[in-house]
């Protein structure tokens, strides 16, 4: 699993650099973190329920680099989420409906946000919470704000370590998503 992970991640990085509007990372640290991330779900998800928590630390890891970086999450990745994260999730067996209402609810949550305080959050934020909410509602009505509280903690984490030019929010939602994931098991 750990080399998997390396070369999904490292490929990972390399299709980021083809995109549009390029988006250069270290083709190392996503390689290196994919597979770690992908040893611990592999450790701890029940096989059933695996594809998951890969899927989302393969995403997690690109758009975190992508987000620190460049301060932003490119609509080619968090756009493609939406189907990919669909199928895994019925490959899987979850609730397709369940699935449904968690896209909606948290990615309305925060478009609300986004609509209310457009410096709060970012419009690639918005775009990712829906795919990231339907995994979440698959995991348990619960695990919807719970996931929110997490990513607030870790975006306010990232905060005390980067003042200048604000603290992109992806990585947070993306590390309460994938942490909800794997305890999921």
């Amino acid at each position: 699993m750990v080399i998997s992970g390396f070369l999904a991640g490292a490929a990972g990085a390399g299709l980021l650099r083809r995109l549009p509007r390029g988006a250069d990372v270290c083709w190392l640290w996503c390689a290196a973190a994919t597979a770690v991330l992908w040893f611990v779900a592999w450790a701890l998800a029940p096989p059933t329920w695996l594809p998951v928590p890969l899927l989302v630390g393969w995403l997690g890891v690109l758009l975190t680099a992508v987000d620190l970086r460049h301060r932003r999450l490119p609509d080619a990745v968090t756009l493609p989420a939406y189907p990919l994260v669909g199928v895994t999730l019925w490959l899987c067996g979850a609730d397709p409906w369940r699935a449904l209402a968690g896209c909606v609810l948290f990615g309305g949550f925060h478009l609300l946000v986004h609509v209310l305080a457009p410096g709060a959050m970012g419009g690639g934020d918005v775009k990712l919470s829906g795919s990231l909410g339907a995994v979440l509602a698959s995991v348990s009505w619960w695990a919807l704000p719970a996931a929110a509280v997490l990513a607030s903690l870790v975006t306010l984490a990232l905060g005390v370590r980067r003042r200048v030019g604000g603290v992109p929010h992806g990585p947070g939602l993306l590390a309460a998503t994938w942490l909800v994931a794997v305890a999921a098991g």
